[in-house]
């Protein structure tokens, strides 16, 4: 018996007619229905990344309607200012973390990945962990493995990515990296664009770990040792985590950019064909991303740069 059956058949002389009672449930249902629609609507504007334990990351104020795609006309700015900096081979790739395959722009091929792929070895770290094959307070090198995951991550150590790399293991760090989808070799490190767009984008949205590691592995990848590249050229009220990487000829940035719950991944990889780092690569890197951030986010006003 439902409980306005119970509520009725306590009164005397005062249960209803069929038609009557048939009406009252269907206000009920109806009542039913509009809490649902409700509470649906309620969670479809909350942030869809899982971020537990990076509170104030973003903006409180989420929009209803974040930003699904680039607009079409990215594509002509982009092309545009690739053939401004012929004199560097230049790749880019955007992903939305809530949706599909990557937009790439560019050279496509695989780059030397430099110090982005330290990502890779990182996420593969803590999956051990997480398995309980390893722990963060395993002795490596002169400390722990968590003082080696941020001194890589975070201060780009090339020590503690060569410890932390012997740690998992060649074959296995192939085999984790083919689990997510990616073609990577340690020891070749090369990667495209679109797989390293890849694989921040699972790591964002909480695929790649559990809530705790992916909070502490993006936390290091904030207020790095070298915040000139895709920070320098973000806007203010844009939460960016990345990891540089500068090699030789090849300076990069991986990252994502969060601006009140759209979240994208940008990658932009530069090689100087004349041998060399070159300071035009940063300032290549840099007004990318004040293209890239202008389409997607309407909002964030050009030439407000967070610094």
């Amino acid at each position: 018996m439902s409980v306005d059956q119970k509520k009725f058949s306590s009164v005397p002389d005062s249960r209803p007619s069929r038609r009557g009672a048939g009406r009252r449930r269907l206000a009920v249902l109806f009542c039913a229905v509009a809490l649902v629609i409700a509470a649906t609507f309620v969670l479809a504007v909350q942030r869809s990344v899982p971020l537990d334990g990076l509170e104030g990351s973003v903006p409180a104020a989420a929009p209803a309607e974040p930003v699904a795609a680039a607009p079409d006309s990215l594509q002509d700015r982009i092309d545009s200012l690739l053939t401004e900096k012929a004199g560097y081979r230049i790749g880019v790739a955007l992903a939305d973390v809530s949706g599909g395959a990557a937009l790439t722009f560019g050279d496509q091929e695989a780059f030397n990945a430099a110090s982005t792929a330290k990502i890779i070895t990182a996420a593969a770290y803590y999956r051990l962990v997480e398995k309980g094959e390893a722990r963060l307070d395993d002795p490596l090198g002169d400390y722990d493995a968590a003082f080696q995951l941020e001194a890589m991550v975070n201060q780009s150590n090339n020590d503690s990515w060569l410890l932390l790399m012997n740690a998992v293991g060649y074959p296995e760090l192939i085999a984790y990296a083919a689990s997510i989808g990616v073609t990577y070799d340690p020891e070749e490190n090369l990667l495209t664009p679109a797989a390293m767009a890849s694989v921040l984008k699972q790591l964002y949205a909480g695929d790649l770990l559990n809530a705790e590691n992916t909070a502490e592995l993006l936390g290091y990848m904030q207020d790095t040792n070298n915040e000139d590249l895709i920070p320098a050229g973000s806007q203010a009220g844009i939460e960016v985590f990345h990891k540089y990487g500068e090699f030789d000829r090849h300076l990069h940035d991986a990252a994502v950019l969060d601006y009140r719950g759209s979240s994208f991944a940008l990658v932009i990889y530069t090689e100087n064909a004349e041998g060399g780092e070159a300071a035009g690569q940063a300032d290549t890197i840099r007004e990318l991303t004040g293209l890239v951030e202008e389409a997607l986010f309407p909002p964030v006003q050009a030439g407000n740069q967070g610094g």
